[in-house]
């Protein structure tokens, strides 16, 4: 007869207790594949617990196939496979701990963020909408969010939009993909050089071919887009190397597209931070032809955990995506649409972004008062635009690249050069890119004091 000891067990239904007891019999081999087990009412006088207890029991291992049962006969043990030991994990051989990071000239900030007018927001959505944030979306967003969208690319873009012909998505690499099916795969996509390497490897994964798009110091060369179909870059502030394309330029893409039958897909990722005049109008707005396709983040400009993206596309594509892809879901909560609707609407994001710039604009300064006060401001030259998170930093030196990132990486510094960002040239540049949007100002001084150049 079994006997177990089940008050050892405190916290644990009596049931459970004596089905871990039987069940390790079984995986122990102590109950051997054929074995009747003895009937409830046996086991259970025996136990001195109820027949309810012994056959909640019974009735796991049965779930589980440990026992099976037999009409009129009883329950018998079924084979189990004993799992095998478990060996030591190899020991692996002690490697020197990185270096922590002390300044990360990588890293996107996030001060600032109006936490006080976007709680405040959210609680007004929750008690106006209710039960209908429950309810399916739009595939295209919600009707508010699109109007409040438009209305702001109306006012600080020069854009024209219906808001119809905007789509909202979780994150402008859902909206890559997106148009990957929607232009098609057999599609040539020209990247910039040197560009985010990150856009480069959404569209590989996405199965299309990509090349480089060569730039000079207006841009885009046209002439670089023979293989092209599709034009992907950032004219208003390029990253990493901060160029703005002038009209004159962009003119010259839009001809481009126009004669070919081209798309440009205009990314617009950080056009809100220029600090001493006003951004550039977007290239879509001189597009005449339904060429361009917008897209947008409030990532950068909120917060990267906001992952509220769009892309505006021109209404002949947009009719297509509805017939083609139609079915997709829209991937951003209506909680998070309502509430951005309604910072866009009210004047907060535009009172944001002001907060912002004069922000930036003071770090910005202060970076660059103590690149210029170190002792070795004679070998840095910095290279700005007075737009975007980022500047570049030329660095007079004999160390290649690789050892220049190294040296300032055993120190703490994590940063990238701007040979990094080169998809088809190796050669060094000895420039750092430098986003300071994440940066102390107090740690920055006590690096600076650390670093000798060679």
């Amino acid at each position: 007869m079994l006997t177990y000891d089940l008050k050892k067990s405190p916290g644990v239904p009596l049931y459970e207790a004596l089905y871990r007891c039987i069940r390790g019999d079984i995986l122990s081999g102590a109950l051997k594949p054929g074995e009747k087990l003895p009937s409830k009412r046996a086991l259970a006088e025996n136990l001195e617990v109820s027949k309810i207890t012994v056959e909640a029991a019974y009735n796991q291992l049965l779930s589980e196939g440990y026992i099976a049962s037999r009409e009129k006969v009883g329950y018998f043990v079924e084979a189990a496979e004993r799992p095998a030991p478990v060996s030591a994990p190899p020991e692996l051989p002690t490697a020197e701990k990185p270096k922590p990071v002390v300044l990360d000239l990588t890293a996107n900030g996030t001060e600032q963020f109006p936490f006080s007018v976007w709680s405040r927001l959210q609680r007004e959505v929750m008690l106006d909408y209710g039960e209908a944030l429950l309810e399916p979306l739009p595939n295209r967003g919600v009707p508010e969010l699109r109007q409040a969208i438009a209305s702001h690319l109306a006012a600080f873009r020069g854009m024209r939009v219906d808001p119809e012909n905007i789509l909202i998505g979780a994150g402008t690499d859902f909206l890559y993909n997106l148009l990957i099916q929607l232009l098609g795969r057999e599609k040539v996509y020209a990247v910039e050089e040197p560009g985010y390497g990150k856009i480069r490897r959404v569209y590989a994964a996405g199965g299309v071919k990509t090349v480089s798009a060569v730039m000079d110091d207006r841009g885009v060369r046209p002439e670089s887009l023979e293989q092209a179909d599709v034009l992907h870059c950032s004219p208003s502030h390029h990253f990493p190397t901060g160029i703005v394309t002038p009209v004159s330029r962009r003119l010259e893409l839009l001809d481009w597209a126009n004669k070919g039958e081209k798309w440009i897909i205009e990314d617009d990722y950080d056009s809100e931070f220029r600090f001493d005049a006003h951004p550039m109008p977007a290239m879509q707005s001189l597009d005449a032809g339904g060429r361009v396709i917008y897209m947008n983040t409030f990532s950068k400009s909120l917060a990267p955990s906001i992952r509220i993206s769009y892309m505006v596309l021109p209404a002949g594509l947009m009719a297509e995506f509805q017939r083609r892809l139609g079915f997709y879901s829209c991937t951003v909560p209506s909680f998070e649409q309502y509430t951005l609707a309604r910072f866009l609407s009210r004047g907060y994001f535009e009172k944001h972004i002001n907060r912002m710039r004069k922000f930036y604009k003071n770090r910005r300064n202060t970076v660059i008062s103590l690149l210029k006060a170190c002792p070795y401001a004679h070998r840095l030259t910095i290279q700005e635009q007075d737009a975007g998170l980022h500047f570049l930093l030329k660095v007079q030196t004999d160390l290649s690249d690789r050892a220049l990132s190294e040296k300032l990486e055993a120190l703490g510094v994590r940063v990238r050069t701007l040979s990094s960002y080169y998809h088809d040239r190796t050669e060094d540049l000895h420039c750092l890119v430098v986003n300071y949007s994440g940066l102390k100002e107090e740690q920055l001084s006590s690096v600076l004091s650390a670093i000798a150049l060679e």
